[in-house]
């Protein structure tokens, strides 16, 4: 799903349409090590068919590789740097399932509980019921319910030109965004099919709270952030600025007849919440999904859990893909496997996935969210030619 009509997508191999623009040398220095220098090339392609810049992160058996392309401020011409922070998107739903698998195994919450035993009431209306909707459903996207992205006055008002340029400093509430997915009926009855829907995971930030006691960015903090050092990642809540070290972030509206490029850097991301608020960098995602599929952030049950997947539905030519808890698997044209997730966010468009066992991951991010094919990027680094 592309920012133009949602906050992010399900398939963690992202692509899109091209345009042009120069690279940056930046990359052309860097070591060449274990294959990444298909990578960089991936990455100056992504640059030369219209992103502004990306930068990137790989760990693997000869340790740790960064790199970027690009620029990173199209104002001032400024390279895309190797440590910079950006806005990650559904990323976040990873961490907000990952909490809610350590609930289920310090027996504090059951998954297959109903939405509707921890947040009554607030899953009805216009054929939803949580009584008949479990959180398992909410994580996995078979839950039928409705994607409040989806909604055409959310969508004229956070992703029109006009709408986000008036809008972009609101503050929404996770009750405002749950109640405008009540508004319209249900994909489905739950269970019976798919559906990526954000409003899934506002619920589950919701269903966090109600179990903890604490907001599901505190849970975050403590459970994941802390552990794992992950000193560039933020659960920034209302704030509308990026932390230093940052690039600008970049889009075209698609109702701007003029096609222009707008700098997009600022915006309050509570349009997203537990569903795509997150900020981080490249290093720190290869961190996190290294340590989540090593296992040393769930036990093997529950990793388990996050790893049993329901098919995606994708566009014919692309690679096959399985939705578990908030992790895609991936099958790629080499026949590696890579477990992760995708995101995109107004300016930004974010992939992060690894290997079962944790120990090759790469993340990447354009800070353009019209144009680029991540996964290009995700096969020349696992599949190079």
């Amino acid at each position: 799903m592309s920012v133009r009509t949602g906050l992010v997508g399900a398939a963690v191999v992202v692509s899109v349409t091209a345009g042009a623009l120069a690279s940056s040398p930046a990359l052309a220095d860097a070591p060449d090590r274990a294959g990444h220098g298909a990578t960089r090339q991936a990455m100056d392609a992504v640059v030369a068919a219209g992103v502004p810049g990306v930068t990137a992160s790989a760990t693997d058996k000869y340790g740790t590789w960064k790199g970027s392309s690009g620029v990173g401020d199209l104002r001032t011409n400024t390279p895309r740097g190797d440590r910079d922070r950006f806005r990650a998107g559904s990323i976040t739903k990873t961490f907000v399932a990952t909490v809610l698998l350590q609930l289920e195994a310090e027996g504090r919450i059951d998954l297959d509980d109903p939405v509707d035993h921890w947040l009554p009431g607030v899953v009805t209306g216009h054929g939803h019921d949580g009584r008949e909707i479990t959180v398992r459903m909410l994580l996995n996207h078979t839950s039928g319910v409705y994607d409040y992205t989806s909604d055409k006055d959310f969508q004229a008002t956070v992703f029109g030109r006009d709408g986000f340029l008036k809008h972009r400093y609101d503050t929404w509430t996770p009750a405002e965004l749950v109640r405008i997915a009540m508004s319209h009926k249900p994909d489905f009855a739950p269970g019976t099919s798919w559906s990526y829907s954000n409003t899934n995971y506002v619920l589950a930030g919701m269903v966090v709270g109600k179990v903890t006691g604490h907001s599901y960015a505190d849970e975050i903090r403590r459970r994941v952030i802390a552990p794992l050092h992950l000193r560039a990642t933020t659960l920034p809540g209302t704030t509308a600025t990026m932390p230093s070290p940052s690039s600008r972030a970049y889009s075209k509206f698609p109702d701007d007849p003029a096609a222009k490029t707008y700098d997009v850097t600022e915006l309050n991301p509570s349009i997203a919440g537990a569903a795509g608020e997150l900020i981080t960098d490249s290093a720190d995602l290869t961190r996190f999904y290294s340590a989540l599929l090593g296992g040393r952030l769930l036990p093997a049950a529950q990793l388990a859990e996050m790893k049993a997947t329901v098919p995606v539905p994708v566009k014919k030519g692309e690679p096959e893909v399985g939705y578990g808890l908030a992790l895609t698997r991936t099958k790629l044209s080499c026949g590696t496997v890579v477990w992760g997730h995708n995101g995109e966010i107004h300016g930004s468009t974010s992939g992060a996935v690894t290997t079962a066992d944790g120990r090759h991951s790469l993340a990447f991010n354009f800070n353009g969210d019209w144009t680029g094919d991540g996964r290009a990027v995700v096969e020349a680094e696992y599949c190079p030619k």
